[in-house]
């Protein structure tokens, strides 16, 4: 809700915590919606502070229900009303007690029954729910219908007790379970006293056959779920009681079910509690098949690396059987390029993340590329900045590219009195720059990289343009040669 803070700028006298609370109801009361069948509108109460009249209401969220059709087409969310406009909200905030059986009202062409919450945090009210039904669909309620009803009452007195939302376990309460897929009452001791079709046919699906009402919901967890009788039996039971926040998972061949237990308490007893249930069967499935695409793609990554590998032995082995000294030069630039992208590829094998963190990718290929000079006493390599992680369509022509420029500027750049080579690295929002600088003796007059013959530098140019949509340039400074490298992420 960050509107909230602006609703309230100099015109409520609400403590962080209050606003917490708030925020805390607010993600919490699609289930008090779906339950009553209503919309829902939290309203604060403007002042100077807890002392002073409210001059008025400010209204700072809505919901709508998935059991029922809306009463509000449109948003009221920022709408103001000032004191007395609305009674039955002013008594709430003032009495602090729940509001109901109020004469319905004509909104539209639609007969409006208004209920008031008061929203209790410690000795305060802080807030009032406003709950809209539509009067026509409350005549002839289903059972269903009447022990959603009954859970909303228990629930709306919780929340005016303060008990709700729950504050232990809170990080276990998933606002994207929903009432419709699944709800089961239980009593004090645990068992069914009823379950919605939609619960009877979940279970129904994972094999039991029976009826739920009457059976203690623990046992029936414990029966049909196939994980192997040891401490977890006694937790599903113990689990599902109701006596706290709880979230159990129970699956066998016909599928999985995630079960949430929510306590109704009342003036700080247990009265009995509502499971939640969501069949989850489908997406466990889409999460072991992600498991197993993401072992498999490290497999091949590894699989990869371990090939470049070989090929890069035997094009070591062979450079040694040469006599041109030309060839041989060539078969170890091809080595020193096929390890770039060996490296990229170990870095996905051996981790859990889709991209590359390529800086542990440019320290390997500065490591390497100073074991493979011959003054790798006399040189200097400094690296700035830091890049993070790329995407390995981008990482693979990267590191060849950057190892390109560094033994460009090793082999070539670097004089007799000269062994800097500085390495900055800096990442914007949607796109990096790599400069690499030496304090060499620099490029020489109408030099172009465009014409130049130098193959390294012609890969360089081909991968920056058509792999990494970027641009390279070549700048002959007082101090060297600088080599910018800009692209798009």
């Amino acid at each position: 809700m960050p509107q909230l803070d602006s609703f309230l700028r100099d015109r409520s006298p609400l403590s962080a915590d209050q606003k917490r609370r708030i925020r805390e109801l607010t993600a919490d009361w699609q289930l008090l919606a779906d339950l009553s069948f209503a919309d829902l509108i939290l309203w604060v109460p403007l002042r100077k502070d807890f002392k002073s009249w409210p001059t008025g209401y400010v209204a700072v969220a809505h919901i709508r229900p998935t059991t029922a059709a809306t009463v509000f087409p449109q948003d009221v969310i920022g709408d103001e009303i000032t004191w007395g406009a609305r009674p039955r909200i002013d008594q709430a905030l003032s009495g602090a007690e729940i509001v109901r059986d109020a004469q319905p009202e004509k909104f539209g062409e639609l007969l409006i029954k208004e209920e008031t919450i008061p929203v209790i945090f410690g000795d305060q009210v802080i807030a009032v729910i406003a709950r809209h039904r539509n009067a026509e669909l409350m005549r002839q309620p289903s059972r269903l219908e009447l022990n959603y009803r009954e859970v909303a009452h228990n629930v709306y007195r919780m929340v005016a007790e303060g008990t709700f939302p729950y504050t232990e376990h809170s990080e276990l309460f998933d606002s994207a379970v929903r009432v419709g897929d699944g709800l089961i009452r239980l009593d004090i001791s645990g068992v069914i006293t009823y379950a919605s079709p939609n619960a009877k046919s979940a279970f129904n699906r994972i094999g039991w056959a029976g009826e739920l009402e009457g059976c203690v919901l623990g046992e029936v967890a414990r029966k049909v779920s196939q994980v192997k009788r040891e401490a977890h039996d006694e937790a599903i039971e113990v689990s599902l009681t109701g006596k706290s926040l709880r979230r159990v998972e129970i699956e066998n061949s016909g599928g999985t079910i995630d079960l949430l237990a929510l306590p109704l308490l009342a003036g700080g007893d247990r009265i009995g509690a509502i499971v939640l249930l969501q069949n989850v069967t489908e997406l466990r499935r889409r999460e072991r098949e992600l498991v197993t695409k993401d072992a498999t793609i490290r497999e091949i990554h590894h699989r990869v690396k371990n090939n470049l590998q070989t090929v890069s032995a035997l094009l070591r082995l062979q450079s040694r059987r040469i006599e041109d000294p030309a060839a041989s030069v060539a078969l170890n630039e091809a080595v020193r390029r096929i390890a770039s992208i060996a490296l990229v590829h170990e870095t996905l094998s051996s981790s859990a993340e889709a991209s590359v963190a390529f800086d542990d990718v440019l320290d390997r290929l500065v490591a390497h590329a100073l074991e493979l000079s011959p003054r790798m006493g006399e040189l200097k390599i400094a690296r700035k900045g830091e890049i993070g992680p790329l995407d390995p369509r981008i990482a693979t022509p990267l590191s060849l590219v950057v190892t390109e420029l560094i033994h460009n500027a090793l082999e070539h750049g670097l004089a007799e009195s000269g062994a800097n080579l500085i390495i900055e690295v800096e990442r914007f929002a949607d796109a990096a720059q790599i400069v690499i600088f030496d304090d060499g003796v620099g490029l020489p007059e109408g030099f172009t990289i465009l014409e130049s013959a130098n193959l390294g530098l012609q890969i360089v140019r081909t991968l920056t343009e058509n792999e990494l949509k970027g641009s390279i340039n070549l700048i002959r400074t007082n101090r060297g040669t600088e080599a910018q490298l800009n692209f798009p992420i």
